[in-house]
């Protein structure tokens, strides 16, 4: 992947600790030192993301189905318990499942209908649109791995979910006094709220991340190239630094040829000016991870061709 055009990887620490990866962190580091590169190592924080928590086996949602939120059922943070009020829409795994809470209540959790099935697998992201939740900056674990980070090296930090500025502060401040003071951090766009606050905290983030699969469950999806266009606006004008990330090969997951749709996108976010696309499932569970990142590095060539020679 090195050698076909990667520049380094973004770990998932939702899944797992960065003092478990060490394996995976060490074989990135001698896989780029063998091909002659500088290996970006991007750690992507918990943050105040929701999740669901860990199933034995992946459930089969299937429409139209009642089953229970919490309690006995899919398992939930018990932050997001109070805010299943009747009608509330359930997003999971970047929106690919939909359910809504029904009027029926069990002893420790909220009945559900499943409106859009799917595949669910542990650990896969959970949104509530408008319910206004607040988790925390980071959780513990996010300050375990901040502590280590810079042993690991670890080159940035990709917050999610960012909502203000005092978000980012306390990353900084926890990089800072761990021995991170050189660790780029990365704000992640993921909602409304850092949709709207992008302004207030643009200066503090050394990078931003149109993270368009949940910031796309924020939205009607056919809303969401226009909030792309407005981020990549904003930073131009600040000369900050983007990345566009999500679906950006989706379809390479099990294709080895990607589409026609992808292939503009990738080069159309290199167009308006982004400093870096990241592709995810599509290398991390895909069946073809080298011929996606040749189709990435070969679309992004491309694309900067086109802007040298117009």
């Amino acid at each position: 992947m090195f050698r076909a055009g990667m520049t380094g990887i973004r770990l998932n620490l939702s899944h797992v600790t960065l003092a478990q990866a060490a394996d995976q962190v060490d074989a990135l580091h001698k896989a780029a030192q063998r091909c002659g590169k500088q290996a970006e190592l991007l750690i992507d924080m918990q943050g105040p993301e929701l999740r669901v928590g860990v199933l034995a086996e992946p459930m089969t949602l299937n429409e139209g189905e009642v089953l229970e939120l919490g309690g006995k059922g899919i398992p939930l943070p018990d932050i997001a318990i109070p805010a299943l009020l009747p009608g509330q829409e359930v997003l999971l795994d970047d929106g690919k499942l939909l359910l809504r809470r029904l009027t029926e209540q069990t002893e420790s959790g909220a009945v559900a209908e499943v409106l859009r099935g799917g595949v669910l697998r542990g650990r896969k992201s959970l949104a509530l649109p408008g319910a206004g939740l607040d988790p925390p900056t980071m959780t513990a674990s996010d300050v375990e791995n901040i502590r280590v980070a810079a042993s690991c090296g670890v080159t940035g930090v990709m917050q999610p979910f960012v909502r203000s500025r005092r978000d980012l502060e306390t990353v900084r401040r926890a990089l800072d006094e761990n021995g991170g003071a050189n660790i780029r951090l990365f704000a992640k766009i993921e909602n409304q709220m850092g949709l709207e606050r992008l302004p207030e905290f643009l200066e503090t983030a050394d990078e931003i991340v149109i993270a368009r699969g949940d910031l796309g469950n924020a939205m009607p999806l056919w809303e969401l190239p226009a909030a792309q266009k407005r981020i990549e606006a904003q930073c131009r004008k600040a000369g900050k630094p983007f990345m566009v990330v999500t679906q950006m090969l989706a379809s390479m997951e099990q294709n080895p040829v990607p589409t026609r749709a992808e292939v503009s996108d990738i080069f159309n976010a290199v167009a308006d000016g982004a400093a870096a696309v990241m592709v995810t499932g599509e290398t991390a569970v895909g069946k073809w991870p080298v011929e996606v990142i040749r189709y990435l590095s070969n679309t992004v060539q491309a694309a900067e061709r086109f802007l040298r020679e117009g």
